[in-house]
């Protein structure tokens, strides 16, 4: 469990990273952004989080559950940050769900 944990949140950590280099394209640059991106980046790293503390949580039987699983957690998760751009930031939210699924891939395959 603990090295699930960690492999999530270091993932959830370099994922963050490379949608903050996406956002500051998309939003001009990172001066006059840094607490949208950094928000961004915070967002990842608790996808990581829960996808990491949620390994007994099931919703399928099978292998199918592991995805299923990282998608709606990082559903769930990135719909915050979503709520809070005014519903304007779309990608950010569809990485997420992505992102929930490779975190949860990541967490199976190293944790």
């Amino acid at each position: 469990m603990k090295r699930r944990l960690v492999v999530s949140l270091v993932s959830g950590a370099i994922l963050g990273v490379i949608c903050v280099i996406g956002g500051s394209v998309r939003a001009g640059g990172l001066a006059g952004n840094e607490r949208y991106l950094a928000a961004m980046w915070y967002n990842r790293v608790i996808i990581g989080l829960v996808v990491g503390l949620a390994a007994e949580l099931s919703f399928v039987p099978g292998a199918a559950n592991r995805y299923l699983r990282g998608a709606l957690l990082g559903l769930v998760v990135s719909l915050a940050f979503f709520l809070s751009t005014g519903f304007q930031d779309l990608v950010a939210f569809g990485a997420g769900i992505v992102y929930g699924v490779i975190i949860e891939y990541s967490a199976h395959r190293w944790g």
